[in-house]
């Protein structure tokens, strides 16, 4: 069963593969300071794509002062289910150029893998929806919609307003949202939780200006050693967040070992890891608290003075099941409340998103999606959470409550998504779209 569309992926992957090749050569980097003209290149790349899908009604999905998005539909046969695709054509930056094996935006195959930024997140979402619809001659047995985001990478800031905006367009039976991944290369996986996401900026002060570090240290403290104080108190000694009140759970172990882990992060050997539970729970559904950033004189500029003032971004993710506003609120009074030796410290919030869970219960437009990758990939689909945040998708759970929504992606934890020489698996690809083009088929079953 579904030799057909296996037989028919696998003669398509060659342009496929080309079609990813062409899109990872746009440097489509959405953020400030990057050209706009590219994120442009990347939503005309893609708009072709959906028209060479066979797709009608191409269009662009335009706010102002926002990047494009792309739309795309066919109309299903009569009674058959819709279907909206959701990937994003955006990237990150590429970041330090001595990190990459390869031109960061020029593709390279290596043992398997293609290399090059958005390789995996997300312009392989993209190739993916258009392969299993050409999988069907673009004839696909039900109405399929598909919205490919460009600003996805600085934070769908105007995805709610577009679901405002072209709310009837864009609603549909099932959701799928390619920017996940699997549970490792080989092994397919559905995304059944992200964890939410709070950031604030820390701001200390002791001083109205800059002094000898001589003459008054010892006696006047230097606020990014303050800074230091508060920001260790984030933690306690066993690594878990210390903010009282936030959400905490145990989740399903799964096989993951600790080696494994550390090989997939690239962990330094002496380096312990944090908290506790399972590692599953520590990455999904405990909270997980970082310093992004800091803003101090730099060691190039350092001399011997005291410095008045330091800044820092604190981002801690949350458990799903946990409130964005609660939270942030907590983590205010906790840093605002450290013993600092009666420094001025503010905590500013600066963003906020929702965690998602899957609602519970059986669901065939789900199992639909579980028997297709299981067919694909030749092994049993992996029920899993991602530490990370999409905060769009409760946007859309919030739009279209009564559509059964999913996550997939080809990506895998070995893909450096966001870092240098971001991959995807090949084969993983193949498979995801086959895996999605059997779904569409067993949704009408």
């Amino acid at each position: 069963m579904n030799e057909d569309l296996r037989q028919a992926v696998s003669d398509l992957f060659p342009s496929i593969k080309a079609d990813l090749e062409s899109l990872i050569r746009i440097p489509s980097v959405s953020a400030d300071g990057f050209d706009p003209a590219q994120v442009r290149r990347s939503a005309e790349a893609t708009a072709d794509l959906l028209r060479e899908a066979g797709m009608d009604d191409v269009r662009f999905l335009e706010l102002d002062g926002a990047h494009p998005a792309v739309f795309g539909s066919i109309a299903g046969p009569a009674g058959a289910p819709s279907v909206l695709f959701y990937a994003h054509h955006d990237v990150q930056p590429p970041g330090e150029d001595d990190g990459w094996d390869s031109e960061p935006f020029e593709p390279m195959e290596r043992d398997g893998r293609l290399y090059g930024r958005g390789a995996a997140d997300d312009k392989a979402g993209i190739v993916t929806h258009t392969g299993a619809i050409r999988a069907f001659g673009g004839r696909p047995p039900v109405g399929i919609k598909v919205i490919v985001e460009g600003e996805e990478e600085i934070g769908s800031d105007h995805l709610p307003d577009l679901i405002a905006q072209y709310g009837e367009l864009l609603a549909a039976d099932v959701i799928v949202i390619a920017d996940s991944g699997n549970w490792r290369a080989g092994t397919p996986a559905l995304t059944t939780s992200l964890r939410g996401l709070i950031s604030v900026i820390v701001e200390v002060a002791v001083l109205k200006a800059g002094v000898h570090s001589g003459e008054f240290g010892g006696a006047v403290p230097d606020a990014l050693t303050v800074l230091a104080r508060i920001l260790a108190q984030l933690h306690d000694d066993k690594g878990n967040v210390a903010v009282p009140g936030l959400v905490s759970y145990e989740s399903e172990p799964l096989d993951l070992t600790e080696e494994e882990l550390r090989a997939q992060a690239g962990v330094l050997p002496e380096v312990g890891l944090i908290g506790e539970g399972s590692l599953t729970s520590r990455m999904w559904s405990h909270p997980a608290a970082a310093v992004l950033a800091i803003d101090a004189t730099p060691l190039s500029r350092a001399i011997n003075q005291l410095i008045p003032r330091a800044r820092a971004k604190v981002s801690v993710r949350l458990a799903p099941g946990d409130d964005p506003g609660r939270a942030m609120k907590a983590l205010v009074e906790f840093i605002e409340s450290r013993p600092a030796w009666g420094a001025r410290v503010s905590a500013t919030p600066h963003e906020s998103g929702r965690p998602f869970s899957l609602a519970g219960g059986d669901d065939p437009r789900i199992d639909a999606f579980e028997r297709a990758f299981t067919d694909a990939y030749g092994t049993n689909t992996v029920h899993m959470g991602v530490g990370g945040s999409i905060p769009f998708v409760a946007a859309f759970a919030e739009a279209y409550p009564t559509a059964a929504i999913l996550l997939t992606g080809s990506a895998d934890p070995t893909s450096q998504s966001h870092g240098p020489n971001e991959s995807v698996d090949l084969s993983d690809l193949e498979n995801s779209i086959l895996a999605e083009a059997i779904a569409l088929r067993y949704l009408t079953s």
